[in-house]
């Protein structure tokens, strides 16, 4: 410890959580929902990435990226699950310093994971509508592989400096977070002092990567929308459209809850604890829970996978 500035600089060795601000007495019973939520991601998405996996005929440039994007909502709800269930099932509200810092590493790394395989399933569908006969030459299995090689290298060597740069800095006094799990933009405001290379570094990253994968998903589907008003058939046209649905759904279901949690954090300093805790649940929540039951009803091949590996096991017992 050391005296600076008047203020007593520390490493907290722990940080606090918080549950559902003002919701404190009803914890037992608010981890019914998000148990049940945690429930439909894991099995949810299970389901898509196994029959990905074991139907042959799926093991196409489309359903290999949403068995990827499957993958990394798993991944950042099982960052989430040892604190959001400690604290309402079992009121654990402080994590370590190091497991904070790691919560916060996987949570934003699975998370930029998933906005580029958004951003490679939107190039997939303007590949398949501009150019039907040359898809699978165009994204063989080594390209499809190899993206989501890069993917994840690039994600996790672009938050790999963060828990560094959080260590750097000098605490004082303040260690109590605003949410059941560690967000980069909330642990940045606990630091006393100079944190301009941290802001600098995180707005490097939100726009080389959520803001640039939005950037050229619109573009690709600026893109698709002239190849499809040149297709000749409404048939043909709509035909093409439907292709496109169940994506559609994930960008939205992905970034309309991460704007409203970036803004609150940028812009909502008066509001409610409470609404902080809810857009923040949104962001991770939200996604995970959505997308299987999206893409199991709109999309015919998964459904018709899902019945065959049902049927097969129904068979065995």
């Amino acid at each position: 410890m050391k005296n600076s500035n008047n203020s007593l600089e520390f490493l907290p060795t722990t940080f606090i959580l918080v549950g559902i601000p003002g919701l404190e007495e009803e914890h037992i019973w608010m981890s019914i929902p998000f148990s049940l939520m945690y429930i439909i991601i894991f099995l949810g998405n299970g389901t898509i990435i196994h029959v990905i996996r074991t139907d042959a005929a799926l093991h196409q440039p489309m359903y290999l990226f949403l068995a990827m994007l499957a993958l990394a909502e798993v991944g950042v709800s099982a960052s989430t699950l040892p604190t959001v269930l400690g604290i309402f099932l079992f009121g654990t509200t402080e994590i370590s310093f190091d497991a904070c810092l790691l919560q916060m590493f996987s949570i934003h790394s699975f998370s930029i994971m998933e906005s580029a395989v958004l951003l490679a399933m939107s190039v997939d569908r303007f590949v398949a509508i501009y150019s039907p006969l040359r898809y699978t030459a165009i994204l063989t299995m080594p390209r499809i592989f190899g993206t989501g090689a890069v993917i994840g290298l690039k994600s996790i060597m672009l938050m790999a400096p963060l828990p560094m740069l959080l260590r750097r800095l000098p605490f004082c006094g303040h260690n109590a977070l605003s949410h059941s799990y560690c967000l980069h933009p909330n642990l940045i405001h606990l630091p006393c002092g100079d944190i301009s290379i941290n802001n600098i570094y995180g707005l490097f990253i939100v726009t080389s990567t959520f803001g640039l994968d939005s950037l050229l998903i619109v573009v690709s589907y600026g893109l698709i929308l002239h190849t499809v008003l040149n297709i000749a058939t409404k048939e043909g046209r709509k035909k093409a459209l439907n292709t496109c649905g169940s994506h559609v759904c994930a960008v939205l279901a992905y970034y309309v809850p991460m704007i409203g949690l970036s803004m609150v954090h940028r812009f909502g300093h008066h509001v409610p604890p409470l609404l902080h805790a809810m857009m923040a649940n949104a962001y991770l929540f939200f996604p995970p829970v959505v997308n299987p039951i999206v893409y199991s009803i709109k999309t015919k091949e998964i459904r018709r996978g899902i019945v065959r590996m049902l049927s097969e096991k129904r068979s065995r017992v």
